[in-house]
């Protein structure tokens, strides 16, 4: 949630900036509802003491044996004025405050403008595309000779974009997972086991609601609970309505959890494979930080997200994207994007943003250095560390032989068991 105050008294600014983004928001439009609110609200208190002090005085002329009959009768129109008032102030404070949570973030002066992602700016590549002596084949064919990998018994247990993992399909799967724990905690993050279910506030306080409904997992209408969509959700609401100290920040979190997603607005996109499931792992880094130095968490962050890629030696490139490409919550956004040969193409494997004091607003997540200073707000920040599944399938394609084989890259063997290569004879038993 962008700053009201900050909309309320820069319109022209803020929708100057809003339509970076493609974003043809009126503030003037919620202008008019605000000023509405603050009419009854002023009409509401000016009844209310009137009513205190009429009540009073009710108080005293019954003690004096006074006939208060008819201005009895006045104070009951007076509540019921009240009430009336008082739920229409509920009304417009409801329609006001979902306005402004469907409003999108500023985005940075340092992204790109642009309208769509045709004009994200490529900013650095690293590592050299593989040099196969044969077609490459594709994933979904090497998986499925080896037999690690089964879409139909996925689909049938489920639906379409569900998958299954068998042998040392399931144990690659678990090997990527602990393989890039153990790397966020080397370069600092706690990791965290959060729920995988939550309810609408942690979804309202990241931004998923109320705008991005449609690609959510709801399961309880009473109690509105969802699947999350991804761990930034459960685990930046940690600290939702809390006040930290500054000097804990950086806040540096790493979570492992499955994600589900409807992929209501990708129909016939990638709908064979691993690359866009409706179920999917991955390990999420978040961090909270002091607003003064964010942006350069921003890059820290990025570059440990890199990191697995490095290790692994797969050839990568970073995407700063640009106004009309970044998300709904970020002030800035990076992607990481892992090359895939039987696409001969990029693909996107994790976006790194910052969200400024946009989800802090949401979630009521502050920070002050003494006891005696006024808080503000932090900065959250999150990226993928990595999305685990196409992660097995960058591996698959890069690591593959003309044989049908897999190599292990070397530093997932020990995860492993000491397993060197994925063949047809050792994918069940091994």
């Amino acid at each position: 949630m962008l700053d009201k105050k900050y909309l309320l008294e820069n319109q022209d600014d803020a929708e100057k900036k809003l339509s970076l983004r493609g974003s043809a928001v009126s503030i003037s439009a919620i202008l008019d509802k605000e000023i509405e609110r603050k009419k009854l609200l002023l009409e509401v208190e000016s009844l209310r003491k009137e009513r205190n002090a009429v009540s009073k005085s009710i108080g005293e002329s019954r003690k004096k044996g006074e006939d208060i009959s008819e201005i009895s009768q006045k104070m009951k129109v007076v509540s019921e004025n009240i009430k009336s008032l008082e739920e229409s102030l509920r009304e417009i404070d409801s329609k006001t405050r979902e306005e402004f949570l469907l409003i999108p973030n500023f985005p940075d002066e340092t992204v790109p403008v642009g309208k769509d992602e045709s004009e994200n700016v490529e900013i650095r590549v690293w590592g050299d595309k593989p040099n196969f002596q044969f077609k490459p084949k594709a994933h979904t064919e090497i998986g499925s000779q080896l037999k690690i990998l089964d879409i139909e018994r996925g689909v049938k247990i489920a639906k379409s974009r569900f998958s299954l993992l068998k042998g040392n399909g399931a144990r690659l799967e678990r090997a990527l997972i602990n393989f890039m724990l153990d790397i966020q905690r080397e370069n600092g993050y706690i990791e965290i086991a959060p729920p995988y279910i939550v309810n609408q506030a942690s979804m309202t306080g990241t931004g998923q609601l109320p705008k991005f409904e449609e690609e959510l997992f709801r399961l309880d209408e009473k109690e509105k609970l969802y699947l999350i969509p991804t761990a930034e959700v459960p685990v930046t609401n940690i600290h939702r309505d809390e006040i930290l100290s500054e000097k804990d920040l950086p806040i540096k979190y790493v979570a492992f959890t499955p994600c589900f997603r409807r992929e209501a607005g990708s129909y016939g996109k990638d709908t064979i494979g691993l690359i866009r499931q409706h179920q999917f792992n991955k390990v999420e880094l978040v961090q909270f930080a002091n607003p003064e130095n964010s942006f350069d968490a921003l890059e820290k962050l990025t570059e440990n997200a890199e990191e697995i890629l490095k290790r692994l030696n797969l050839h990568y490139r970073v995407i700063n994207l640009c106004t009309g490409d970044i998300g709904f919550s970020a002030a800035k956004t990076y992607d990481i994007e892992v090359w895939l040969p039987s696409q001969n193409l990029y693909r996107e494997i994790s976006s790194c943003s910052n969200f400024t004091d946009f989800q802090a607003r949401r979630m009521g997540i502050r920070f002050r250095s003494d006891q005696t200073s006024k808080p503000q707000f932090v900065h959250t920040l999150n990226g993928s560390g990595l999305a685990v599944g196409r992660l097995f399938v960058a591996i698959l394609e890069n690591y593959q032989k003309e044989d049908g084989s897999v190599k292990i890259p070397e530093p997932l063997q020990e995860y492993m068991g000491g397993l060197k290569e994925m063949t047809i004879t050792n994918s069940q038993t091994s």
